[in-house]
């Protein structure tokens, strides 16, 4: 609803990973060529990993695209949350071997008879898992055994596995380690710094529609370092500040995004709450903690209140006795 008032021709800003929208600083554009290099290459097993919403999914869309064009043939595993039978069902279903009533050793058998007869054909196989630090310990076993599938010379799949920092964690783990000797390459995305963030804003302002002029006087630079305050330079959170200070500043009939607009889309998406939900749970049970000791320290309280009361007591009778057995005056 904003495009016609900033003279856009689409929305500059989705989160869905448009390849058209890549922005290639110099860590993307050494991944994306280690990542075609290694499959290319036929290096058999491929790691790249990135906080969340640094663009991975991006770069894996951006290396199929090129793939494409070449003679990969390619299985995409989007949901990694799979048994190992179910992983590798899906690895050949994907590849369009037929599973219907297979069993797991059938499974294995066609993957291989498939694996060869485009090897002989000198055409490349490539599985890519995203969201790969959700695999279950037995999936990665079947990863590691799936790279045996090999020649002499060279691997007959290569494996492309895309996760967040804890797929590294997993990789280092010492049950993993047979696993973790077969990477032959590792990238790793970091978040943009302050001079990309403005980049990649024009950038993506310009694919939208804009001119350069244009895009810089909608996002001012002092706006733009709220921005990459707010995000710290993860490219999803900074579409999802810009694309609501766009529908903001239209609300409003402004023709640029102040900073003061950004801080309160930000307190809106409550990006300054980072807690996890173990923190959360640790505040709720640090309440917990803290009402039972004031309990036990109201009741400790009432307790020694009411022994001091019966140790006075007999004094107090004593007491009264004496002024009873007192003559008057």
């Amino acid at each position: 609803m904003y495009k016609e008032f900033f003279n856009l021709r689409r929305n500059p800003f989705e989160i869905t990973p448009d390849p058209s929208f890549l922005f290639p600083t110099k860590r993307h554009n050494e991944a994306l060529a280690a990542l075609y290099y290694g499959v290319r290459r036929h290096k058999g097993f491929v790691v790249m990993t990135g906080e969340v919403g640094t663009g991975k999914t991006l770069l894996v869309r951006c290396l199929l695209e090129l793939l494409r064009r070449t003679d990969v043939s390619f299985a995409y595993v989007f949901n990694s949350k799979l048994s190992p039978v179910e992983f590798i069902r899906y690895i050949a279903g994907d590849l369009g071997i037929p599973v219907t009533g297979k069993a797991k050793d059938e499974l294995l058998l066609d993957l291989s008879t498939y694996l060869v007869q485009r090897h002989r054909q000198k055409l490349t196989t490539l599985v890519v898992v995203d969201e790969a630090h959700h695999l279950s310990a037995d999936v990665l076993e079947e990863v590691r055994l799936l790279t045996n599938l090999e020649t002499s010379q060279e691997k007959l799949l290569q494996i492309l596995l895309v996760g967040q920092p804890e797929l590294d964690q997993q990789l280092d783990s010492s049950n993993l380690r047979q696993l973790k000797q077969r990477v032959a390459l590792r990238c790793h995305l970091e978040p943009l710094i302050a001079d990309e963030t403005r980049e990649y804003v024009c950038r993506r302002l310009q694919v939208a529609g804009a001119t350069a002029p244009a895009a810089a006087a909608i996002f001012p630079d002092a706006t733009i370092e709220q921005v990459h305050r707010h995000s710290r330079g993860i490219p999803r959170l900074i579409n999802t500040i810009c694309e609501n200070a766009l529908i903001n500043a239209y609300a409003r009939q402004f023709s640029r995004i102040t900073p003061e607009m950004v801080d309160e889309v930000a307190g809106d998406l409550r990006l300054g709450v980072v807690s996890t939900p173990v923190e959360q749970l640790d505040r709720v049970a640090g309440r917990e903690e803290l009402q039972r000791a004031v309990r036990t320290l109201l009741d400790l309280h009432d307790y020694l209140q009411a022994a001091r009361l019966r140790e006075r007591e007999p004094f107090a009778q004593a007491a009264r006795s004496v002024r009873d057995d007192e003559p008057y005056i």
